[in-house]
């Protein structure tokens, strides 16, 4: 298991973690704040917005895992 899609893509059976695409684009928007004049201790303190979880059904099968369809309706990635 780890916490970014990229290690389901080397090969875990499952990520589960923050959105990094979606916490570079916030990172953006604070940026162009700051930029248009902004102080940065003015700015509130942000959560990541997404928590994406990512399931690598090539693993799965060599482990010899189903995986429920229940938890798969729920998955943001498959890699098949």
């Amino acid at each position: 298991m780890g916490w970014a899609k990229e290690f389901a893509e080397d090969g875990a059976l499952i990520a589960y973690g923050i959105d990094f695409t979606e916490v570079a684009r916030q990172t953006a928007g604070y940026v162009a704040r700051v930029l248009q004049g902004e102080k940065p201790g003015n700015l509130p303190i942000q959560q990541p917005a997404k928590i994406q979880l990512v399931i690598n059904l090539k693993v799965a099968n060599v482990l010899g895992l189903t995986i429920p369809k229940s938890l798969l309706e729920l998955v943001d990635y498959v890699i098949e």
